[in-house]
């Protein structure tokens, strides 16, 4: 940095030298001293004027950064900047770049793409109806309704796309009337489940699974459990074996997918997702107002180890994850990205928890080789000052995903400079359809990081942070528009 500092002063002197020079003010020919042994060169007294002063556009990016650390709101700030040649991969220019910064919502950069990259881009909740026992001539169900959940973290919101409880209720009592049910003599059941429609080679750890139609339900805990029973997966059960009970889980002696033909452990210890309480009481009352009695109440089932034969109704399927991030960005949704922190710490542990969340995210990060230096990955949303990383950090973290098969869902899913989400209302002149990243912005906090296309058509990656600095935010994103401008021109 130093030596950056001493090559754009003299640059800088340089500069303003031959402008003085050519002002027509001074008959003395004006120029630093670090340049006296090419005073030969030079035009003489009697020229008309000086040589224009051409200026590379990495010139221009460091004498206007340098610039910057001057600049009244961010003289005494802590910030840092990087930009980054993803070919090269060196870093363009630099301030800073390796200290530990409050990223604010620039977090969620790591928070959705964890979700992507253990999920998947295709990934869905569902939401099943079933019912169980005997439907009569007259519609009576003598038996339950079933809402057979996955965690569905926009179930009910709106976002993203997705239905409202009174919609889904809508459509489930549409599927009841048609299979003919005028009446239900029982409960509303809820239940949570894992679906094997989403295809992964490994449920979440932690809980042990029981292989129930299309889906697994949760029965118990791990913890304890006899590995007596365990067999290797090798062969699909026999569809004449309808009576044996599979039980599927992750070993916590071998560390593989086994399954065993009896479960003699404990129940569920861990935290599963929140059973969809408000649409099972939505659709209660749809039932009721529609003219469906239904006798029983809302309930919720967490484990079960001897369900009951349920035939299906219908379901509902959340917008792909591919859409969630792409609303989670946009919008910088808090509530969705506290949600994917949480349904990563499940699809993997089985466990709802922040800290298991926040171990998942963390081991992802390491797997990718993520510089873990300065990092403090602390919640999801990036709403804690106790969230810490590098811009450097963060600029080879998004160079690496660019190679990834997600990478154009994860790119899209950020704003685009004047024009969409979060950065709408920003980069309306320079930079205006050029800059794709995320903001985060928190009181004194105002960060962007993502990637941008230069006027040459290059696409390259920038972190820029600013903590504690001086004046307004409309001041502050000011400077960092200025900041990014020049580079633009690369």
């Amino acid at each position: 940095m130093i030596k950056l500092k001493n090559y754009i002063a003299g640059v800088s002197v340089m500069f303003s030298a031959l402008m003085a020079a050519q002002s027509g003010n001074s008959s003395v020919k004006q120029y630093p001293t670090m340049y006296e042994n090419q005073a030969a060169s030079l035009p003489s007294n009697t020229s008309a004027t000086a040589e224009k002063v051409v200026l590379s556009a990495k010139e221009l990016v460091d004498i206007n950064l340098n610039g910057m650390m001057n600049d009244p709101v961010l003289r005494n700030a802590d910030w840092g900047f990087v930009i980054y040649d993803p070919k090269t991969r060196k870093v363009i220019s630099s301030y800073n770049e390796t200290a530990s910064l409050i990223p604010a919502s620039t977090t969620k950069l790591l928070t959705t793409e964890t979700a992507l990259g253990l999920l998947g881009e295709k990934f869905r909740w569902i939401t099943q109806l079933e019912y169980s026992g005997e439907l009569d001539a007259d519609g009576n169900l003598n038996g339950n309704l079933y809402i057979v959940g996955s965690g569905d973290p926009s179930l009910g919101t709106g976002k993203a796309g997705a239905s409202t409880y009174s919609r889904i209720s809508a459509d489930f009592l549409s599927a009841v009337q048609n299979l003919g049910i005028r009446k239900v003599n029982g409960s509303i059941i809820i239940q949570n489940a894992v679906f094997k429609e989403n295809k992964r080679a490994v449920l979440p750890e932690n809980i042990v699974w029981l292989e129930h139609h299309n889906y697994y339900l949760p029965v118990g805990t791990t913890a304890n459990i006899n590995p007596a029973h365990e067999k290797l997966i090798a062969k699909k059960p026999s569809p004449f074996e309808k009576d044996n009970k599979r039980y599927f889980y992750v070993s916590p002696y071998i560390n593989k997918m086994v399954y065993a033909e009896k479960f003699e452990g404990n129940p569920v210890e861990t935290k599963l997702p929140d059973a969809p309480f408000s649409l099972a009481n939505s659709l209660r009352t749809t039932l009721v107002k529609s003219g469906i009695a239904v006798t029983g109440k809302v309930e919720a089932r967490t484990a079960d180890l001897n369900p009951e034969e349920r035939k299906f109704i219908t379901f509902y399927k959340s917008p792909t994850l591919a859409q969630i991030v792409y609303d989670t960005n946009q919008r910088s949704d808090n509530a969705l990205a506290e949600a994917l922190l949480r349904m990563a710490g499940f699809q993997k542990k089985g466990d709802q928890t922040l800290q298991s969340g926040r171990d998942v995210v963390n081991g992802h990060l390491i797997a990718r080789g993520f510089d873990m230096k300065g990092l403090n990955y602390y919640d999801g949303s990036g709403l804690s000052r106790n969230n810490h990383v590098t811009p450097i950090a963060q600029v080879k973290y998004l160079t690496d995903l660019m190679k990834e098969d997600y990478y154009k869902v994860y790119f899209d899913s950020l704003p685009i400079a004047g024009q969409t989400g979060t950065l709408k209302k920003t980069f309306t002149g320079s930079g205006y359809g050029q800059v794709f990243a995320k903001t985060g912005t928190l009181n004194k906090v105002k960060t962007l990081a993502g990637y941008l296309k230069t006027n040459s058509g290059r696409t390259l990656v920038f972190s820029l942070m600013v903590n504690n600095y001086s004046g307004s935010v409309d001041q502050v994103k000011q400077r960092m528009e200025s900041i990014l401008a020049p580079t633009l021109s690369l």
